[in-house]
């Protein structure tokens, strides 16, 4: 039960990340007011990771800068960490 909760939470958080990504992206071609980076980041720590770094990449938006691909993939790799520590080895 509580592995299906943190697995929804985890898609939900993912699928915001990837749509703030092209969001931003989108507007940052128009001139338009942007998201955040700290907004971007904090998604991303708080479970969106992969669906940030799919967005990232996908649509080329934030690689290069520092703060992202380096903290974007860090996010993910430690959620996935704790994903595989908690339910499966503990």
């Amino acid at each position: 039960m509580v592995q299906t909760v943190v697995t929804c939470y985890l898609i939900i958080m993912s699928v915001i990340g990837f749509f703030q990504m092209m969001t931003d992206k989108k507007k940052s071609r128009k001139h338009m007011w942007r998201i955040s980076e700290r907004t971007l980041l904090l998604t991303a720590a708080l479970g969106g990771a992969l669906g940030s770094w799919i967005g990232m990449y996908l649509f080329r938006h934030k690689t290069k800068h520092p703060r992202f691909y380096i903290c974007v993939p860090l996010f993910l790799v430690i959620q996935a960490l704790i994903y595989v520590l908690y339910f499966y080895v503990i």
